[in-house]
Formats: C-alpha cells, structure tokens, sequence
C-alpha cells in the first residue's frame, strides 16, 4: 500500500507488498526488496538497494549525499540487507570515491533513534546501534557489535565482532572483538562475556578469551609479546584467534 501523498520517482523499483506512509520521498535510482515497510516522512534518496522486510520510521534519511566537503556529487552507493530497523530520525549516507564508493550496512541490524552511519562506512549483521550512537567516514564495523547510547567512533576506526562500545564512549582507535569500552577517550573494561554467553559460545572458550585480553591489556607487554604468549589459546579457540588476528592486523593500533 502507497499512500497517495508520497512521492515516489518514476527510476524508483519497489519490490512486491512494500508499505510507503504520507508524505515519504523515494529517489530516482532507489531499489527496495519486497515486504518493506516505510513510515511517513521518510527520505530515501540514490543510487540505493535496499533489501527484503526493513522497517524505516519517520523523519530518517537515507542515502543522502554524504557530509564530506570533498564530496562533488559523484555517483557513489548505499547497499542495506535484509531486515533491518532504522529508527526515527537516524541518518545513514551514501559512500565517496575516496573510498570504495560505497556504504554497506548488513542485515538484521537495529539502528535506533538518531543514529548516523556516515560515508564509507561498512556495518555486519547483528549490530546494535543505540540512540545517537554516531560512526564518522569509513567506519567498519563488525557482527553482533552493540554500540550504546552517545557514542562516537571516529573515522577509519574499526570495531570487532561481539563488540561492547559502552554508552558515551568515544573511540580514536580500533576496538577487538569481544571488547567492552567506556569512556572518552574510550578505555577497555573487560572482555564481553554475558555477550559471548548469549551467543553460544562455551564456557572454556570463553575463558580463554579472557586469558587474551588479560595478556594483552593486564601485563604491561607490547602487542608483539602478548601475542606470542597467546601461542596456544590462539591454535586452540577460534575465539581467540579471531581477537589476536584483529589485534595484529589493526593499522590504528586499538584502544588500551
């Protein structure tokens, strides 16, 4: 059902049992998926591809040309997934040629009220975005990452899978998988373990995480020694694995 007082372009291609409220605005060059659900006063601008049952609310704005002030209106993308839910008044812009030219957000992710993912940036599945929650130019972010309320992460930074950027964290720097945050500048509090839990993953598995994290933020070593001593939980628990690769391959250096 379209609500007659939506403008929808005529290079706009919706998909079967799509719902537009009053008053929204869809693009040229915008593609939304079937079962799609999207409230009044929404902006949907393009190029677009929105996938299969999102639910977009009022007063958001998506794929708007980006902030960057280098920006000269070239024709880069937003690429969204599957089931997502992106609040009131959240903010989500398309990609720059500075980057790969395009801004990729996963599926089933919750983007709450205010929430801005700028140009560039690359989300997961899974996600938590909290309400003002804000990720600057190319953002990456991983799966099952929960970034609280007011929370900021600076461009280029990265955030691992299973992450915890607690409320009001402000992140220079990239963040581990499993890693719970606070403050400003953000500082590591301990590894994510309710989040590990309600994921599924084992008891020893989770231990061994924390082994990593201890070795890495408790021991005073540099990252090259934390990770030798990580050796054997590293062959053992893909857990780990995943922490330390993150670690060895950050070109920020992440938060300590």
């Amino acid at each position: 059902m379209i609500h007659p007082s939506a403008i929808i372009e005529p290079g706009a291609q919706l998909g079967k049992n799509v719902k537009v409220g009053p008053w929204t605005y869809i693009g040229n060059d915008v593609v939304i998926g079937d079962d799609c659900i999207i409230e009044s006063h929404v902006v949907i601008k393009g190029p677009s591809e929105i996938g299969s049952g999102n639910h977009i609310f009022q007063f958001a704005s998506v794929g708007e040309a980006c902030q960057d002030k280098k920006y000269n209106n070239e024709p880069t993308k937003l690429i969204i997934g599957n089931n997502n839910v992106i609040r009131e008044s959240a903010t989500i812009h398309r990609g720059t040629i500075q980057d790969e030219g395009i801004t990729k957000i996963g599926s089933n992710n919750l983007f709450m009220a205010y929430t801005h993912v700028a140009h560039d940036c690359i989300v997961g599945d899974n996600c938590i975005l909290a309400n003002n929650a804000s990720l600057a130019g190319h953002v990456h972010v991983g799966n099952w990452a929960i970034l609280a309320g007011n929370s900021g992460i600076h461009q280029f930074c990265h955030i691992g899978d299973h992450a915890f950027v607690g409320m009001y964290s402000g992140v220079n720097k990239d963040v581990p998988p499993f890693v719970t945050t606070i403050g400003t500048p953000a500082r590591t509090v301990a590894i994510n373990t309710e989040g590990m839990k309600r994921r599924g993953f084992e008891s020893d598995e989770v231990m061994a995480t924390r082994r990593a994290y201890k070795t890495l933020y408790r021991k005073g070593l540099t990252v090259e020694e934390a990770l030798i001593q990580m050796a054997d939980d590293i062959n053992n628990y893909p857990a780990v694995k995943t922490f330390a690769e993150f670690v060895k391959n950050s070109e920020r250096g992440v938060v300590r």
